[in-house]
Parts: structure tokens; C-alpha cells; sequence
């Protein structure tokens, strides 16, 4: 299978196209956000709030940043497991996000969610933050600084490389391994 090259903001069509299973690279800007600042940004939306940042399209990488060693923008960043997203991310798909990074299973909620209004999860490989680390080209906080690696950034990043694991169709790539592996 060919790796497929993205470039954000995802549109709808893009989405549309990724299967689970699919090796892609993608480039452009992605946001970060962890379980405190998806806290805040649906505690915005009860409160009809503006968000500080614009989902439209958008993907969120689950990663709190270690700082950046002299020479580097960025200190190692590999992902946190998504799970801790998954109260939080519904809402946020239904704002516009397209896609988010991240390691582990997602609930169903999440996944529906993802069905509805077209989005995708992929997976970054776990322990591989200091190579993650080098295809952020930017990285600057855009909210919450309070947060420490816990803020929202802003990252200009090219080919990060990832996995589909769960398509806009309910496609789930843990479940087909699992049923690989039992020989179903």
C-alpha cells in the first residue's frame, strides 16, 4: 500500500478517500490538545463561546511537548493515548474537526461521531517521540500557556507520518486486527 500525502485543512472529500490501513504524511498545520485544554474548549462551546482556535478542517495531534532543546523548535512529542479525548471529541467533530493523532482504541461515541460529520483518527507510533519531533517545523502556543506541555500549539509539520485506524465509515483497524489474529 502507497503512503498517501495529506496537506491540512482536510476538506470533507479528503476524508472521504482514507481507508484504515492507510499509511499517510501529513503536512501543514495541526493544533495540540490534551484532555485539560479539550476541557476548557467544550466548557466554551456550553457557554456559546468562541474557541481560540478554528477547528474547520483541522487535525488534533494528542501530545504534550517536551521543550525545545537548544537548536530544535520542539523537544520530543510523541502521542498520549486518546482514550483521555474521548469525552471531549464528539463535540469538537461536530465543530469541523477532520482528524486526530493520537495512540489507543476510541469509544463508540467517538467513532460515530466520526461517521456523522466525516472525520478520522489516526494512530502515531507510540516511542517514537524524538523522531516525531523532527517533522514539526513550527511549533508555538496559541492557548492556554498556563497548561505548560498541556497548551494548545500551533505546529507547521511536514510528512508525520501516521495510520488510519478509524475511517469516516466505521472502519476500525484494531478490531479487523484482532479478527486477523483469531483467524476470523
Amino acid at each position: 500500500m502507497t503512503r498517501v500525502s495529506l496537506t491540512t485543512p482536510l476538506s470533507n472529500e479528503v476524508v472521504a478517500n482514507l481507508r484504515i490501513g492507510q499509511q499517510v504524511s501529513i503536512s501543514g498545520v495541526i493544533y495540540t490538545a490534551r484532555d485539560a485544554a479539550h476541557k476548557r474548549l467544550v466548557e466554551l462551546l456550553d457557554k456559546g463561546a468562541e474557541l481560540p482556535i478554528d477547528l474547520n478542517g483541522q487535525i488534533i495531534y494528542y501530545v504534550g511537548p517536551a521543550p525545545a532543546p537548544p537548536g530544535r523548535v520542539i523537544g520530543s512529542a510523541g502521542p498520549t493515548t486518546a482514550g483521555r479525548m474521548d469525552a471531549y471529541a464528539p463535540r469538537l467533530i461536530a465543530k469541523g474537526l477532520k482528524g486526530m493523532i493520537g495512540k489507543g482504541a476510541r469509544s463508540e461515541a467517538v467513532i460515530e461521531a466520526m461517521k456523522k460529520y466525516k472525520a478520522v483518527y489516526f494512530a502515531a507510533i507510540g516511542g517514537a517521540a524524538a523522531l516525531i519531533s523532527k517533522c514539526i517545523v513550527e511549533a508555538e502556543v496559541v492557548a492556554y500557556p498556563e497548561l505548560g506541555p498541556e497548551a494548545i500549539y500551533r505546529m507547521v509539520v511536514k510528512d508525520f507520518p501516521a495510520i488510519v485506524v478509524n475511517d469516516a465509515f466505521g472502519g476500525d483497524l484494531y478490531q479487523e486486527g484482532r479478527k486477523l489474529y483469531a483467524g476470523e
